[in-house]
């Protein structure tokens, strides 16, 4: 009998775990606009959102991004990252920010700012959308 209720316990864990990553700690309900890639201003267009748990996706400067995104909060892993494969002029930068994207391995959400960072520092600023 004891057992039993050992192995009941253990089995009822998985369903108590919440949402750990960054969308629980203040990016969820948000759309993110990329404001700073690698120390410089990002004059592109590109977003983050975290739609559900374990997932995050977005606009890169030409086309749509998804990931999942199960670690918890503060470290980041996106990957590995579907995208869309549509033509445009701005496929360098589109290029620097999903590698930038990957590379992350920290978060950071202070109020309407998410940072991302790697090994090296900071990489990618966020501001929440209007």
């Amino acid at each position: 009998m004891r057992s039993f209720l050992i192995l009941a316990a253990l089995s009822a864990l998985p369903q108590c775990q919440g949402d750990e990553t960054v969308r629980a700690y203040g990016a969820g309900d948000k759309t993110w606009r990329l404001v700073e890639l690698n120390g410089a201003p990002f004059e592109g267009r590109a977003t983050l959102t975290f739609p559900e748990a374990g997932q995050i996706a977005g606009e890169a400067p030409c086309n749509a991004y998804s990931a999942t995104m199960t670690v918890p909060y503060p470290w980041f892993d996106a990957g590995p990252i579907a995208v869309t494969r549509r033509a445009c002029p701005d496929l360098a930068a589109e290029a620097t920010f999903l590698k930038a994207l990957e590379g992350a391995s920290i978060s950071d959400v202070l109020g309407d700012t998410l940072i991302l960072s790697d090994d090296a520092g900071p990489t990618l600023v966020f501001k929440a959308a209007d």
